[in-house]
């Protein structure tokens, strides 16, 4: 294996091409277990009350938000292990995280234990999944050498996320079914979460397999950085340290990417969350809720296939702008007519197609952004800056609940009333503006911040990438 791992590859490999984001397809399905069935865990399964189900779940994502910056930190100030800087963490972390998120989902003992188990297995499972979530990312910067390349990879990794939520509207609840079998319904989610996990790893690893020779090793980079850190010293130049932190400060790029991206976020995380609550309080069909999830998802794998059309055409910044324009108005129009729940449905869906193309287009810009720190700067902050992409993420969690909370307030909801069937002109229109309005007045801000906050044009990034690719040689 060393003499391949020594050997420094060219191109996109074709199994990089096919089935790069296998390892998203599992992550997809392990984080839908949290996403969809972890509070019903707490109260349903380990019959907490609500405060405590409230204080579990606000810690854990407070303090997971809290995090959210650090990963990145972490992989490029941490001595690069065996098999390199980024790619080692694909294959010594993942296996830790089936056996601490089986315990998210398991109830311990009881009282204030219970729950204080429950917070750290939430807790430290994030943090071992997180780490190599951006060490995986960031390997699209390793493997590109050209925006295109970058392009390729985050589209390919793009289609195996969307495909994972597909898959996991049906194998989801049925796994949940098949363990609660054969282990009981109290264990049957801890078993789902491993076992979707450990796919998640094996993923990972596969990850870990095609990236072979992407990379410098670790013994090569610790000799490079120490043949850096010599020349440094005679020069009186910075440290590594300081180094990351100019590629913060020189990068006013990165800084427009980053408040852009949480507008999607915002729109997804809401118009999620909220979409129940259109379905059974203004349409009248809570069935419909299903339907919108699978409509949505299906279009999600189409506009993930077809984002490295649309940005090898318009470049992914213009693509990104252009959906979040597109989005902006279907989602007007959807509340125009937010008393036709298909017409609603075909709308959003048309938003939520639009959105899983930004998402398709990200890692490409944040790798951008890194390229740029790396020219501007002289110091590879690839993990730092792709560790970014998490805060916009993180953030996107916690305004959920605050703006769904706002929307639902400003309407007049009561829990009361409505379940008498008894609803207000005022509730509906309250109800579907936290549907289509409020993610559309998002979405149309991080257009504009786009435009103007972010100019790293396709022909910049090509002399950037080229100028890099000197140096290095």
């Amino acid at each position: 294996m060393g003499d391949r791992e020594s050997k420094k590859r060219n191109g996109i490999s074709k199994s990089l091409k096919r089935f790069f984001g296998v390892g998203d397809f599992g992550f997809s399905f392990m984080t839908n277990i949290e996403t969809y069935y972890f509070t019903y865990f707490l109260t349903n399964i380990a019959e907490f009350t609500l405060p405590v189900v409230t204080m579990i779940t606000t810690i854990a994502s407070v303090v997971d938000a809290a995090l959210s910056w650090i990963y990145g930190v972490i992989l490029d100030t941490v001595k690069p292990m065996k098999w390199g800087r980024y790619r080692s963490w694909l294959v010594i972390i993942p296996w830790l995280v089936p056996f601490l998120y089986a315990f998210q989902f398991i109830r311990v003992g009881s009282g204030t234990a219970a729950a204080i188990l429950i917070i750290v297995a939430t807790i430290t499972s994030h943090l071992a999944w997180n780490i190599p979530f951006v060490a995986n990312i960031s390997m699209i910067n390793m493997a590109s050498k050209t925006p295109e390349d970058r392009m390729a990879l985050s589209s390919s990794r793009a289609i195996w996320q969307s495909l994972g939520r597909v898959f996991y509207s049906y194998v989801g609840p049925a796994a949940v079914s098949l363990f609660a079998g054969l282990v009981g319904e109290k264990n049957s989610y801890g078993a789902t979460a491993f076992v979707f996990a450990a796919l998640m790893a094996a993923g990972y690893f596969a990850h870990f397999k095609m990236f072979e020779g992407y990379e410098e090793t670790g013994a090569q980079a610790r000799a490079r950085m120490q043949k850096e850190q010599m020349e440094r010293k005679a020069k009186g130049n910075q440290s590594k340290g300081n180094g990351l932190i100019k590629c913060l400060t020189t990068n006013p790029y990165l800084l427009g990417l980053t408040v852009a991206d949480l507008a999607k976020y915002v729109y997804s995380f809401v118009a999620s969350g909220i979409a129940v609550y259109y379905f059974t309080y203004v349409a009248r069909r809570p069935g419909l809720t299903a339907t919108f999830i699978l409509i949505s998802s299906l279009l999600g794998v189409i506009a993930s296939y077809l984002s490295k059309a649309a940005a090898k055409k318009f470049s992914a910044r213009n693509t990104v702008i252009y959906a979040y324009l597109a989005m902006t108005v279907v989602l007007v129009l959807g509340f125009l007519f937010y008393q036709n729940a298909w017409m609603v449905i075909f709308m959003v869906s048309l938003a939520q197609f639009c959105c899983t193309m930004t998402n398709a287009c990200g890692p490409a810009l944040y790798a951008d952004c890194a390229i740029y720190s790396e020219y501007k700067t002289g110091t590879n902050a690839t993990g730092l800056i792709m560790g970014l992409s998490n805060i916009p993420l993180k953030i996107g969690v916690v305004s959920r609940g605050i703006l769904i909370s706002a929307c639902l307030a400003f309407a007049g909801f009561n829990l009361e009333t409505v379940e008498q069937g008894i609803t207000s002109p005022q509730l509906e229109r309250g109800i579907s503006m936290g549907f289509t309005v409020i993610p559309a007045i998002a979405v149309g801000l991080g257009a504009l911040i786009m435009i103007f906050g972010f100019r790293l044009t396709r022909t910049k990034m090509e002399q950037y990438s080229a100028e890099l690719e000197k140096r290095r040689q």
